[in-house]
C-alpha cells in the first residue's frame, strides 16, 4: 500500500474490467525473492513508481511500516479462478510513505491497470471488490492509527488521476 502525506491511499483501477472498482497494487514473489524485494519490484512493474521513491514505514503488516504482522488470503469466486490464480491469492502488505511526484505514476506500461487515483483509505474499502474487501478490512484496522482521515478534502482537488 502506497500512502501520501498519511492520509490518502494510491488506488488503481484493473484495465481487465469496466467496474467501478479500485485496489491497491499487488503481485507474486518469483522463486527465491523475499516479500519486500517483492513489492518493490511490483510496485515499480504495475505503477511505475522507483524504489527510491517509496520509504518503508516502521511497523510491518507483516513486519516491516510497515507491513502487516501475517499474510491475508481471499478466495477468488469460481468465475474468476484461473490455471494462473488458481483459488485465491495469499499475500504480505507493506505500507510505503510516497516521498515522489505524481508524475513517476505511470499505469500504462504495466498493462494490469488503466487509471489511478489517490483516496482516502475509507473510500477505498467502499470500492474495493468484495472477495477482497475483508483484506482491506484487516488492513485497514491495523493501519488505521497511523492515518490522518482529513484525506477526502485532499482527494480530489486538482491531484491528477491517471488513466492509460
Amino acid at each position: 500500500m502506497i500512502i501520501k502525506d498519511r492520509d490518502l491511499v494510491l488506488a488503481f483501477r484493473r484495465s481487465d474490467t469496466d467496474d467501478d472498482t479500485w485496489q491497491c497494487p499487488q503481485g507474486g514473489l518469483n522463486s527465491g525473492e523475499e516479500p519486500l524485494a517483492a513489492a518493490y519490484r511490483e510496485a515499480a512493474e504495475e505503477t511505475g513508481i522507483p524504489e527510491a521513491d517509496l520509504k518503508k514505514y516502521l511497523k510491518q503488516y507483516p513486519e516491516p511500516l510497515g507491513s502487516f504482522p501475517e499474510p491475508l488470503a481471499y478466495e477468488l469466486p469460481s468465475e474468476d479462478r484461473s490455471e494462473k490464480t488458481g483459488r485465491g491469492q495469499v499475500h504480505h502488505w507493506f505500507f510505503f510513505q510516497f516521498r515522489g511526484s505524481d508524475n513517476a505514476i505511470d499505469v500504462s506500461s504495466g498493462g494490469e491497470f488503466r487509471a489511478w487515483q489517490w483516496m482516502p483509505f475509507h473510500n477505498l474499502l467502499a470500492s474495493v471488490v468484495p472477495f477482497r474487501k475483508h483484506v482491506y478490512e484487516h488492513l485497514y484496522e491495523w493501519f488505521r492509527e497511523n492515518i490522518n482521515e482529513s484525506g477526502a478534502e485532499k482527494a480530489n482537488n486538482g491531484a491528477p488521476s491517471g488513466s492509460a
